[in-house]
This record gives structure tokens, sequence and C-alpha cells, in this order.
């Protein structure tokens, strides 16, 4: 079966499919590139993949296209389980999914175009103020994932004890997202050193949104 991605080079949700599909050892046989810069996901052709307009979508064989980045990467651990990206136990896999959830379900739906958008055009919003509302909330995600990080007794090498999780895809991207809009992570050591653990493995090193096709050679 065929897998098809997606894809744009600086959508933080696509990088955690990405992450996920390179732990599993799964290259996509296709991608395609929607660029969110010139308005491509809301064009007639992806309006008919994806009705949300967002990204990413994967199509994985025959069925239906598979949308929302947590959901396909659950169906990517399940349909490929080794390695697991979720703890054996269940208060493990509420810890790690409330973790991915900090990341991809409160901060940076805050901070995707759509919303940058309308912002801009519906609200008269500025530039400078558009760019502080991200870095808000960027940083109040990567702070209270601090709290938890450095005050949990699940945390070790990565986000819950030392194997990779759902939880290490999210975090990394979040600090993708604040190197994109220039937001210190200092303040945040725990996040910082579970996020150069990750780096240190070839598949989030390769994932990242700045060795894709079409990024600039800095964001």
């Amino acid at each position: 079966m065929s897998i098809k991605l997606y894809s744009f080079w600086r959508s933080l949700a696509t990088h955690r499919v990405r992450i996920a599909l390179a732990l599993k050892g799964v290259t996509p046989d296709e991608v395609v590139t929607i660029d969110l810069t010139k308005g491509d996901q809301h064009g007639a052709a992806y309006d008919a993949v994806n009705p949300m307009h967002a990204l990413p979508t994967l199509v994985d064989g025959d069925g239906p296209p598979l949308v929302q980045s947590l959901a396909i990467i659950e169906y990517l651990d399940e349909t490929r389980p080794d390695p697991p990206l979720l703890p054996a136990d269940p208060r493990g896999r509420a810890r790690v999914r409330s973790l991915a959830l900090m990341v991809a379900a409160d901060a940076h739906p805050l901070m995707v175009p759509r919303v940058r958008e309308y912002l801009e055009r519906e609200l008269g919003v500025p530039e400078a103020a558009r760019t502080a509302w991200c870095r808000h909330w960027i940083a109040t995600a990567l702070g209270a994932l601090e709290r938890r990080l450095s005050g949990e007794a699940g945390t070790g090498r990565f986000c819950h004890g030392d194997a990779v999780s759902l939880a290490d895809i999210c975090l990394v991207s979040q600090v993708a997202g604040a190197g994109f809009f220039s937001v210190d992570t200092t303040p945040y050591p725990s996040v910082r050193r579970i996020a150069e653990a990750c780096s240190a493995i070839e598949a989030f090193a390769t994932a990242h949104p700045l060795r894709q096709p079409g990024a600039p050679t800095t964001a």
C-alpha cells in the first residue's frame, strides 16, 4: 500500500507526523507540498482532501484521508506498533497524552496560520501584536511543560521514562515553534534537556522543519 503525506516544511503538526513516520521506519511514497504561505490549503483540490484546510493529511492505501496529527500518530502506532509511542499502562498513557495535548490542543492551535490570518484581516491586529500573541502562548505552554517535567516522578531521560513517546514528539514540535518566533527556551531546562536528547536521534533530526524541501537555511 502506498502512503501519501500532505506537508509543508513549516507546519509544526506535520513535523510531529514526520517524526512518527521516521521512528516507525516509514518513508512516504509521495509527499505533496501544500504551501501555507501561498494559500494552497484553501484551494479546491486540497479542500476535497481536508475540509478543515489544515495540515497534515496522510493517505495510507485505499482508505479515506487521515487528518489531525495526534490521530494520525496513534493510527501509525496501532498499525505499526514497533517502537511503541505510548506506554503499556493506562496511567502512563494518560500522562503521555496529557503532555502531548498541552502542545497540540492547548498551545499550537492558537498560533496556526488561519488564526494569525484572522487576527490580521478581520480584527486588524498589527504584525507586532500578532507576534507577541504567538510568543505568549508558546511560552505559556513551555512554562507549564517545564513545571510538570521537572516536578513529576514519571519524567526520565524523555518526557515519560527513558523511551521516546508521543509526548516527546509534541515537545520537540513546540521547541521548533519557539525557534520560529524567537522565544528563548533558557528558562525551561527540562524541556531543553529532553529536546536535545531527542535531537540526537536520527528520526527527530531528519524530520526537523529546516531539513525539509523548500525550507530556508534559517527560520
